[in-house]
């Protein structure tokens, strides 16, 4: 009986993993008890729980923006803003570094990266993208297993009340591959609790056993779960409450090692605990999300929610309920913490949350334009609550008005993407057969025009709905060759992408044609609101091309091609700035987009490459759309770039030259003329003076001038080029007037040059500058590799969060270590951090600064090892000499665990009697063995440590290496004493 309830709840556990077993009508409740206990209230008692009973200290939640971090997108666990505690690289002079016990509410997110939750969100009663995890943590052994099961027991029963009846627990099973026996200690704390040994069941290491990630800390887990059946047939399980006991590590080769310090960490979800305690089948029907769900139906009409999914949940009327809320409630976190929906990481997950709110309160509730943002005053109303110390959230409140006007913009500017990328999806689908399958060329050309198309998932999503496959091989023959084009312009070359010969240019000259007039490509501006404008164009074409330069009068439907046009608001690539992207339709006819990838200038012509989803003709009246987010990068790289050119003669000199540059919207380059390496203190001046001219916002004037009012500026930065005439002038700062006059020296005190390309109207929105690489190309230049806004904050985060570490790791050392193990684990920990700080992305000088104090541990580190294990050689020498007083051989086990102090033993051993031979073992977890020898000058060269090692490592079915007179080796074995009779008798038949 006790193995058929076991597998049940094994298939339970497993179906809680993949979607949660809530999936019957959710208004049914549990039971008939009283009103239930409002969601504040169940987390104000977990919290009063552990402060005033168990002597916690209650801490603030962390920002859902991990701090530090860049192996996570998103906080999804409470533990999280502790890792530097279980890692045992806290910073010994932060507060952190006292916490011993520890209870908070997180914030958390699970969309994007391993813990995504997004797409299961509204399709069954209990996924989100935003919850919060209850959670309780006791560091350094302060308590452990018995207490905190008694603890977690104690609350749920006595302190909420569940009816222990209902409660079952999981323990650790075991895992013989690990050599890990099954966690009896929990089983029998929760037996002497009082739980049934029937309702105690044990799981494997995919169920029970937590870890932090490849590496690092990990341990035994046990859970609680609730039972939603009570009785009333098969068990129905929910997971309440995981219990982590961290007391093993897991290192970079596989193995567990036990961890120097203990730790608890545990999380409970708070929304389905108040299901739970409300007696709800469903998360959705608890206070946390009802007046969300009420606001929902007053705002948009729609049939009230019934709590319904599957198929009986017509019109996915209830799923867009879910939907809606539950998203409405990680937009509004997220703004507050500084995440924004953008075009990369994170922004991007955001982004897609936006998107797939709006498409069901617009598609299935029929919701009203800038509806989701007047849901954000409701999430800030149903969040805060109340901690003891004050507003859980307060953030949240501080900026409501912020976030709700956020929202509605983008959900605008998605609205007009999603009205017309329905409509193209649409005109193709009546053009095709009952059997035909998407076109992958329609499906691309939404995906590739920016953040004016829709995204490829989105795209297949509202296919999907509409029973319609998308031809999957034809879009990843695309994808691959739009791989291989972003490849080639990555370091750009002048013999890229499509061009225009000498005889196609002199053609177009012979017709007198005039060169393509660019100059809207300066038409935008910026809003009220911070955001920047950027204005459309109309042009006619005036001549097509296919890849190979052929003029052609039209183009066919999937043709990659050039357009040449009368006129752009495209900025075609040059002076190092990558061209925009975006795309142009056919005017009167808006829902046939042609992406754009590049725009390139060929003797004064600027050709657009783009695939042709259609037809197009010479003589063709179009409209261009750049990409706003992909121009707006290149903008702030380019602002960027002229305040690190200017910062860098202010560090290096005013005789310091650029010697060439490109920028992306995801990162610059900038070469300079430098007379040695820059050193750190010149790296962090640079940084410095840039983050001035940021935070000062100063303006950015832009004018054409006469190139001869620019021939004797002093200060005036420009390269060895030929400018046009009249010459474009960006200055920061300063209007350009003024800086071009000589008397006013105005360019020797900022950034003033020629320049054609695109720039900010402010410096403020480059947000920050973090030089993140350099190298010498060659001598007297040197590459400087940038990234700015919200990738130069989280590279300042890493370094940050590195050199607490490399600190720690200081610490750690001039403490001393107690033993071998201790110490090699800290050498481990060093190359560790100093692999981690070769290759994260973070301040150079930074970088080169922990570099140099790594290799000082380092050094430091392994002497310490060496000296530790020559004192612990000595000891284990001296007990076997006291075991084997005489004799020509020596042959016995020592326990270590280093094969180094193994050799060093018998070294001393050999040193303190020469005409001694000595061979020993040590036995390892899961039956390995480590082995060292040496034979006695006097025995060779007819007895060799060499041979006698792998006569003895061949038969534990290992191996040996080593020389005439010292030897070592490896192998496994179940019987030591059997090895020890076989090095005996090699060594006697040789002596």
């Amino acid at each position: 009986m006790a193995a058929s309830v076991a597998a049940a709840v094994g298939g339970l556990r497993r179906a809680i993993r993949r979607s949660p077993p809530w999936r019957s009508p959710s208004r049914r409740p549990l039971s008939s008890a009283p009103p239930p206990t409002r969601a504040s209230a169940v987390r104000d008692a977990f919290l009063s729980f552990f402060r005033d009973r168990h002597g916690h200290r209650l801490v603030p939640s962390a920002s859902v923006r991990p701090r530090g971090d860049p192996s996570l997108l998103f906080v999804n666990a409470g533990m999280n803003q502790f890792k530097p505690i279980f890692l045992g690289t806290v910073d010994p002079r932060s507060e952190m570094a006292g916490f011993r016990r520890v209870a908070n509410s997180q914030k958390c997110v699970r969309a994007g990266g391993s813990h995504n939750d997004l797409e299961d969100v509204g399709r069954d009663l209990s996924h989100h993208t935003f919850f919060e995890m209850l959670g309780n943590w006791a560091f350094g052994g302060e308590y452990f297993k018995e207490e905190a099961c008694s603890m977690a027991w104690e609350l749920l029963t006595q302190v909420y009340g569940l009816p222990e009846d209902r409660l079952w627990v999981s323990y650790f099973g075991g895992d013989p591959k690990a050599g890990l026996g099954p966690d009896l200690e929990s089983r029998d704390i929760w037996l002497s609790l009082g739980v049934p040994a029937s309702r105690v069941l044990s799981f494997g290491p995919q169920e029970n056993f937590w870890e932090m990630g490849d590496t690092g800390p990990c341990g035994p887990c046990t859970e609680i779960h609730y039972d939603l059946a009570g009785g009333m047939g098969a068990p129905q399980l929910v997971e309440l409450w995981n219990l982590v006991f961290m007391q093993h590590n897991r290192e970079a080769d596989g193995s567990l090692q036990p961890l120097p310090q203990r730790h608890v960490d545990t999380g409970m979800g708070l929304e389905r605990l108040v299901a739970v305690l409300q007696g709800r089948r469903s998360t959705y029907d608890t206070d946390l999300f009802s007046p969300l769900l009420n606001a929902i139906h007053q705002g948009c009409g729609a049939p009230p929610y019934l709590g319904r999914v599957g198929a009986a949940d017509e019109g996915r009327t209830d799923t867009a309920y879910r939907v809606v809320a539950d998203h409405i409630r990680t937009l509004s976190v997220c703004i507050a913490d500084g995440v924004s929906p953008g075009m990369s990481g994170a922004p991007l997950v955001l982004r897609r949350i936006l998107r797939r709110a709006v498409r069901f309160s617009t598609e299935v509730l029929r919701a009203p334009p800038g509806f989701l943002g007047s849901l954000v005053p409701v999430v800030v109303e149903t969040l805060p609550c109340y901690l003891l110390q004050g507003d859980t959230y307060p953030e949240l409140q501080k900026s409501s008005a912020q976030i709700a006007n956020l929202v509605s913009e983008d959900e605008a500017a998605f609205l007009a993407s999603l009205q017309r990328g329905r409509r193209i999806i649409d005109r193709t689908l009546r053009r095709l057969g009952p059997s035909d399958v998407f076109p992958a060329d329609v499906a691309w050309s939404l995906s590739m025009s920016g953040d004016l198309g829709l995204p490829l998932d989105l795209v297949e999503l509202m296919l999907e709905e509409k029973g319609v496959q998308l031809d999957s091989a034809g879009l990843a023959r695309l994808a691959e060759e739009e791989a291989q084009h972003r490849a080639r312009q990555a370091e750009p070359a002048e013999d890229q992408g499509l061009r225009l010969s000498i005889h196609a240019l002199g053609e177009l000259q012979r017709r007198g044609l005039p060169p393509t007039d660019d100059s809207p490509k300066y038409n935008y501006c910026l809003r009220p609101s911070g955001g920047y404008e950027f204005g459309t164009c109309e042009a006619q074409v005036l001549q097509l091309y296919t890849e190979d330069g052929t003029a052609v009068a039209s183009v066919g439907e999937g043709q990659r091609c050039g357009i040449l046009l009368d006129r752009t608001n495209f900025y075609a690539e040059q002076g190092g700035q990558a061209s925009d992207r975006g795309y142009l339709v056919r005017v009167g006819q808006q829902d046939v987009l042609f992406p754009v990838a590049r725009a390139q200038v060929c003797g004064g012509f600027i050709l657009h490459e783009a695939v042709a989803p259609e037809c197009l003709k010479v003589g063709d009246a179009v409209q261009l759309h750049v990409d706003k987010s992909w121009r707006l990068g290149c903008m702030e790289k380019h602002t960027a770039i002229h305040l690190l050119n200017w910062a860098l003669r202010q560090a290096l000199g005013p005789g310091t030259e650029q010697r060439g540059s490109h920028l992306s919207p995801e990162r610059l380059r900038f070469d300079v003329a430098t007379q040695a390496p820059l050193t750190p203190e010149q790296l962090q001046a640079v940084e410095s003076t840039v983050q001035k001219a940021v935070r000062q916002d100063e303006a950015v004037y832009m004018e054409e001038v006469a190139l001869a009012h620019t021939a004797h500026v002093p200060g005036l930065r420009c390269l060895d080029e030929v400018y046009p005439d009249p010459v474009r002038v960006v200055s920061v700062g300063v209007p350009v007037a003024q800086a071009l006059d000589p008397a006013s020296q105005a360019a020797l005190q900022t950034s003033v040059e020629l320049c054609c390309g695109t720039h900010l109207l402010r410096t403020g929105a480059v947000g920050d500058l973090v030089i993140v690489g350099e190298r010498q190309l060659t001598k007297g230049t040197t590459r400087l590799l940038a990234i700015t806004g919200e990738q130069a904050q989280q590279a300042r985060e890493v370094g940050q969060s590195l050199a607490q570490e490399v600190e720690a790791a200081t610490e750690r050392l001039s403490r001393g270590s107690r033993d071998v193990v201790e110490a090699q684990q800290l050498s481990k920990d060093i190359g560790r951090l100093t692999d981690a700080v070769d290759t994260a992305v973070m301040p150079q000088w930074q970088r080169r600064e922990l570099q140099a104090a790594l290799k000082v541990l380092q050094r430091r580190a392994n002497t310490a090892i060496r000296k530790l294990e020559i004192r612990q050689a000595a000891q284990k020498a001296q007990e076997l000499r006291q075991r084997h007083p005489e004799g020509p051989l020596i042959v016995d086990t020592v326990s270590t665990e280093s094969l180094s102090v193994l050799v060093k033993v018998v070294r001393q051993l050999c040193e303190q009697v020469p005409s001694t031979s000595v061979l020993l073992l040590s036995p390892q977890p899961l039956g390995h063995v480590l082995c060292a020898c040496q034979v006695a000058q006097s025995a060779t060269p007819a007895f060799t440590a060499e041979a006698w090692a792998l006569a003895v490592c061949s038969h534990m079915g290992g191996k040996a290496w080593g020389s005439r007179v010292v030897a070592q080796g490896t192998g496994s074995t179940a019987d030591l004493e059997a090895a020890l009779s076989t090095a005996r008798a090699y060594a006697l038949n040789q002596l």
